[in-house]
């Protein structure tokens, strides 16, 4: 067993004296940091780095459960330790296994790229979904849910974007379909998923789900998991192989509007975001202001006695240079700028899925949806 001695000394000194925390503290940061040193001492292989981290948990765990001061210990209380040790070690690994390959970086570019020319113009009809689930509050709440996946280092917490995203669109379609007295199948859920996968255009998506693949624990990859993350990866696959014939679309009209899509994203690309230079032809502020302090911003400490007529365009010049790059700061993070904090949509009854919290970051909008 890999570290089977190490855990053992371990254990053995939690045993010992449950007063010398810090003693207990240092010894499990050192046993589990000598098991994350370990790796650099192999080459990067995702597979092979995947199966020793397996084998680690699954030996912990064991050890764990063998040990007399766990004896009393439920099966929530193993669990919850578990949880954090993957945590703890997959956020120590992260930057060796994480996106780690040239190849893995390639084909999340390239399905980044496909997906933003689909957007231009995918409507849900071509995934053939039917009327009665289209509900442009639910899906948006599924595609922010999807986004959040880079905004962590740990696979289950990755997963649990997967999760809620998928109970959404699930809560959807079993309220849409109560008023056709039948149940909802794979048939209805992943054209749904595909759609929303669009929409959302998540970041990294195959380097995310090869990372949730290769090292969640794999006790955690069943159920309900992993019916949710299979759906995602066939999603993902079906993205990546789609043409004319994977939708119900023309075949001459899909070249088409891809065509024009590309179009419209070279367009936009060329196009250069708005200099800061000073703008010219405007009335220079009064030279008291300007040569304050030597400061940069010659308004920040002026008075209201201070300022002349002059300073009015460029003070104006100013304050829309400030909004203009406020408001492109907070699309490019994906935060809503102040003006815009109002929700979107309203909460629907028919959207009453409990949401879980990953517990990396806190954030409102990562909450139970009444």
């Amino acid at each position: 067993m890999i570290f089977s001695i190490e855990c053992e000394i371990l254990l053995r000194l939690i045993s010992l004296n449950p007063l010398k925390g810090y003693v207990i503290l240092n010894a499990a940061k050192l046993f589990f940091c000598s098991f994350i040193v370990s790796f650099s001492f192999h080459t990067v292989n995702p597979e092979n780095d995947g199966r020793r981290l397996q084998e680690f948990l699954l030996n912990m765990e064991a050890a764990i459960r063998d040990h007399p001061l766990w004896a009393g210990a439920t099966e929530e209380e193993v669990d919850c330790a578990m949880e954090g040790l993957e945590k703890y070690v997959m956020t120590k690994l992260f930057s060796r296994t994480f996106a780690s390959f040239a190849e893995d970086a390639k084909i999340d570019q390239e399905i980044l790229e496909k997906i933003s020319l689909l957007q231009n113009f995918l409507r849900p009809e071509h995934l053939d979904i039917p009327a009665v689930f289209n509900n442009n509050a639910s899906w948006l709440l599924a595609e922010k849910e999807l986004q959040k996946i880079n905004a962590f280092k740990a696979p289950r917490e990755k997963l649990l974007c997967i999760l809620n995203c998928c109970r959404v669109i699930n809560n959807l379609l079993l309220n849409s379909s109560m008023s056709e007295n039948r149940v909802p199948g794979a048939d209805d859920f992943l054209p749904v998923l595909i759609y929303v996968m669009i929409k959302a255009n998540p970041p990294q998506l195959h380097s995310n789900l090869k990372f949730i693949q290769l090292y969640r624990r794999q006790a955690k990859l069943v159920s309900e998991a992993a019916y949710y993350f299979t759906n995602l990866v066939s999603a993902k696959s079906f993205i990546v192989d789609l043409d004319g014939k994977s939708l119900s679309i023309d075949e001459t009209e899909f070249h088409d509007s891809m065509q024009a899509a590309r179009l419209v994203i070279k367009e936009t690309r060329i196009k250069t975001p708005p200099a800061l230079d000073k703008p010219a032809d405007l009335p220079v502020p009064s030279r008291r202001l300007h040569n304050k302090g030597g400061s940069n911003y010659p308004f920040m400490e002026a008075e209201a006695g201070e300022l002349t007529v002059g300073d009015v365009e460029r003070l104006l010049s100013l304050y829309k240079d400030v909004v203009n790059n406020y408001t492109n700061l907070c699309r490019a993070i994906g935060h809503p700028p102040l003006s815009k904090l109002q929700p979107s949509f309203p909460h629907s009854e028919e959207t009453n899925v409990l949401l879980e919290q990953p517990e990396e970051i806190m954030k409102t909008d990562h909450k139970a949806v009444e």
